[in-house]
């Protein structure tokens, strides 16, 4: 494979399920915005989008009728790798499982441990919310089975370094193949603060080979994001992870974010992978 040291692949996480459009006004909640949103992110220099599905109300939802109709409204959009959440609250991964085996998109978020999962407001002294985010060792395995079989890529989020430390049984079960790609997310209550050091830590923790991105969410996003160009990682942006522009603007679009990222990606020496490059960095097969 041909040295791709200084490329990097940008990620854009378009809608999430937390937010929702009263917080901001470009969140996209249909399949046909989903894809409109995929397109201003590709053609920014996005090239994988992260999705969560959602009903026409902005609820969420895992049913694979939902995500084949965003996967067939983008497809008729770019080419762009399409990289689908199966992080849920709920044990049972049967919905989750479904999207993967029949609408089988490139790659699928898998969250590997469990957390305390919340946001603490400083003004009001208190949490806006706080929940516990289960994923046992058995779902994970349930869910990289599943990937397997259907021939999905499994993206490694890590909400911290026990997280990231989690994936060894799986290598051992044979689950894990190597080439793995990791996301490190920071800034999450519960999980790794926004640093620079916490972000070497993870790095140090896995293998040589990996591939690693870095989820910077809310204000700290932009300098984390600066911090993994430097340490040679890829990048996400996107409105399910941060609303705003560096000069405190909202964004009325994940393309206004990608935009912002290719030239912080640039600013630093470094260059976008094409989609082609990206398919072969992350180990993906042609289209």
């Amino acid at each position: 494979m041909p040295s791709y040291e200084d490329k990097v692949v940008l990620t854009c996480a378009l809608t999430g399920v937390l937010a929702d459009r009263k917080q901001c006004p470009g969140i996209p909640y249909t399949p046909v915005e989903i894809a409109d949103e995929a397109k201003r992110a590709f053609d920014a220099g996005a090239t994988v989008v992260h999705i969560h599905a959602r009903n026409d109300d902005g609820s969420a939802t895992f049913e694979p009728e939902v995500f084949q109709r965003i996967k067939d409204e983008t497809r008729s959009r770019c080419p762009v790798i399409l990289n689908f959440s199966t992080g849920a609250l709920e044990e049972d991964t049967t919905l989750q499982e479904r999207v993967i085996r029949e609408v089988r998109p490139e790659i699928a978020a898998l969250n590997m441990g469990s957390m305390n999962y919340g946001k603490f407001s400083k003004k009001r002294k208190d949490f806006v919310f706080d929940l516990v985010f289960q994923n046992p060792f058995p779902k994970i395995k349930r869910l990289l089975i599943a990937m397997n079989e259907a021939g999905v890529k499994p993206e490694l989020e890590c909400f911290d370094t026990g997280h990231t430390c989690s994936a060894e049984p799986f290598r051992q079960m044979g689950l894990l193949k190597g080439a793995e790609q990791f996301s490190f997310i920071t800034n999450v209550l519960g999980g790794l603060p926004a640093t620079v050091e916490a972000l070497q830590l993870q790095k140090n923790l896995i293998p040589a080979e990996a591939q690693w991105e870095v989820i910077g969410i809310s204000h700290p996003q932009w300098r984390m994001l600066g911090a993994a160009l430097v340490l040679g990682g890829n990048i996400r942006c996107g409105l399910e992870d941060h609303f705003y522009l560096p000069n405190g603007e909202q964004a009325k679009s994940n393309g206004e974010l990608c935009e912002v990222a290719a030239r912080l990606t640039r600013d630093v020496g470094r260059e976008l992978a094409t989609v082609e490059e990206a398919r072969q960095i992350l180990s993906l097969p042609p289209l």
